[in-house]
């Protein structure tokens, strides 16, 4: 690969790249208010350069909020277009617009733009989820009856929060009158609009130490060592043609066939050092429900983290240059109008989890290509928003349930985790009740419903919330009705399921996506997470894994002996006996 900068001084500056982004993340999270970007760490913070090519994404962030930056940059460039304006030094612009290249409405946008000796350099970007957006129901999550775009939340396009350098207050007055929790989400805002800041400023001091030709000659070969190694990787796959069909649960409840038990497919062309991924025979777009998924911001991400993943894992390629380069081999249609390519106004805030379903897919797809670098089905997420009133002002809290991963070659999968695109963390128990009207009774890992194999599934959660006092919820998950793929002979996972316990008695199963539900103090909220698929024959686990198992109470000496051909005495294996077992079957 032919090269403009001296390699040595193109990673110097690689380091200085990542460490602005990195910055910006700290200085993010150590600013925001909301346990979502503070404790989850549900956002983003990346430097583009002035065509919205990234550079770089801070390492903390999750894939669905740096991915899109490019999306955001592009949106805004378009928009500014249609309007016969131009971004000027001393501007912040505000954008969340799905079908302008962010993911979703409650994911924001600030960007600011970088000046170099009076010429536009490039874009500082932050990203984040936040809590209330101003839809029809409290939170940003749940609003699974919206009917269109307009009934999701306040829309931004390309606005301008920050003039040559003075803030806009009308623009920041409209949002403290249309947000239930102005001081948690503007608040919030304006840490964004701060980091953003800093990023700018590094990356300028970063021109004038270097010059502004050798920082763009060193991006270029970064961009282009990416390229290459991602070029590589694909060239690895024996050309031809991949397919695979998994399904979401849509909405269980309804009575319209057309909404529930959806199909998503996926059919990836691998060509010498290209893909081509293909989204072709997914469900049609849902014109009154919010799970379609705008193709750049949520179905683009997912394929591009997903792929990334398995074909340059890091733990062989350890840490990579994470930008635009890698996206160059890949090419991705889906039909207008399907799920993953909806047409405006169709609603999309519940993309969330029918776009993990998509990279899920991506997974199952490609998985005989590169079995030993796959992972087997995983369990997908879900999100509560908890909201109610306390001391007369209104409360949102959003709580990301874990899924799980599928088992892997070698590698059991990874237990009560975010998966593939989502990355967050979740909220230390500490945090919610010393603050919100809720208490955390248990948190613990399921028994008996991974996937068997020799490698197991990851094994789900069960959390369980008590309300304090009145108030509500409101779910945006899935994978209550399929069970989690199993791969090579490994056993399928098991699903999620989520109940709803009265406090005046009785026990209620609730589906994957809930609207608005009313709850008094005292009723308790459990949601068990879904198990990954196994990997492999089980009866060609170690037994000495399956016993660590039983004597994690992982599995009982029941399951060991029914899935794994395990027999357990005192304690121990029993070799003479696991011989038998396993014999039995072969």
């Amino acid at each position: 690969m032919k090269t403009r900068v001296d390699p040595f001084l193109a990673a110097v500056i690689h380091g200085a790249l990542e460490n602005i982004a990195i910055e910006m993340g700290h200085k993010l999270m150590r600013m925001s208010y909301s346990s979502i970007i503070r404790e989850s760490e549900d956002f983003g913070a990346a430097l583009t350069d002035a065509t919205g090519r990234q550079l770089c994404e801070c390492t903390m962030s999750t894939p669905l909020q740096s991915g899109p930056i490019p999306g955001y940059i592009a949106g805004i460039l378009r928009e500014l277009e249609a309007r016969g304006d131009t971004v000027n030094p001393g501007d912040v612009f505000m954008h969340n617009d799905p079908y302008g290249g962010a993911s979703h409405g409650p994911d924001v946008g600030f960007v600011v733009p970088i000046f170099h000796e009076g010429a536009l350099a490039g874009f500082s970007v932050t990203t984040a989820h936040h809590l209330d957006i101003g839809a029809l129901t409290p939170g940003s999550c749940g609003i699974v009856d919206a009917v269109d775009t307009y009934a999701e939340g306040l829309q931004f396009k390309a606005i301008r929060v920050y003039e040559g350098g003075r803030r806009v207050e009308p623009v920041w007055q409209i949002l403290r009158s249309n947000i239930r929790i102005p001081d948690l989400v503007v608040g919030d805002m304006e840490a964004q609009v701060a980091a953003a800041r800093i990023g700018a400023e590094r990356y300028g001091a970063l021109l004038a130490q270097y010059s502004l030709d050798t920082v763009t000659g060193a991006y270029e070969d970064l961009l282009d060592y990416s390229e290459q190694l991602m070029r590589d990787a694909i060239s690895r796959i024996p050309d031809g043609r991949y397919n695979a069909r998994t399904f979401i649960d849509g909405y269980l409840d309804s009575p319209d066939p057309s909404l529930k038990e959806l199909p998503i497919e996926v059919t990836l062309t691998v060509t010498g050092s290209d893909i081509h991924v293909d989204l072709t025979g997914t469900a049609p777009q849902t014109p009154n429900k919010p799970i379609n998924m705008p193709l750049v911001g949520t179905v683009d991400c997912a394929v591009w983290l997903t792929l990334r993943s398995i074909l340059l894992d890091s733990e062989l390629y350890g840490p990579i240059p994470q930008n635009s380069g890698l996206t160059r081999p890949i090419t991705i249609f889906a039909p207008e109008g399907c799920l993953a390519n909806p047409i405006f106004p169709a609603p999309v805030i519940a993309r969330f989890c029918p776009g993990n379903a998509v990279a899920d897919t991506v997974m199952k797809a490609i998985a005989p290509a590169v079995p030993r670098q796959v992972s087997a089905g995983i369990g997908n997420l879900r999100v509560m928003a908890f909201s109610g009133v306390a001391n007369g002002a209104p409360w949102v809290h959003m709580e990301i349930m874990e899924g799980a991963y599928g088992g892997r070659y070698g590698k059991d999968g990874m237990d009560a985790v975010d998966t593939l695109y989502a990355n967050t963390r979740n909220n230390p128990i500490e945090d919610i009740e010393s603050h919100l009207p809720l208490r955390v009774l248990n948190y613990e890992l399921r028994e008996n419903v991974a996937g068997a194999g020799a490698s197991r599934g990851g094994i789900g959660s069960i959390r369980s919330f008590e309300l304090l006092q009145d108030g509500a919820v409101s779910i945006e998950g899935d994978g209550q009705r399929f069970d989690p793929w199993g791969f090579l002979d490994g056993a399928d996972g098991s699903p999620a399921r989520i109940e709803l316990i009265k406090a005046a008695g009785g026990t209620e199963d609730l589906p994957s996506k809930l609207p608005y539900r009313h709850l008094l103090r005292g009723d308790r909220i459990t949601a068990h997470g879904p198990c990954g698929g196994g990997y492999g024959n089980p009866f060609e686990r170690d037994p000495q894994a399956v016993l660590e198992d039983v004597l994690d109470e992982l599995i009982d000496i029941e399951t060991a002996r029914a899935s794994y051909g395990v027999a357990i005495e005192g304690g121990r294996v029993d070799p003479e006996g696991t011989r038998a077992l396993r014999a039995s079957v072969n």
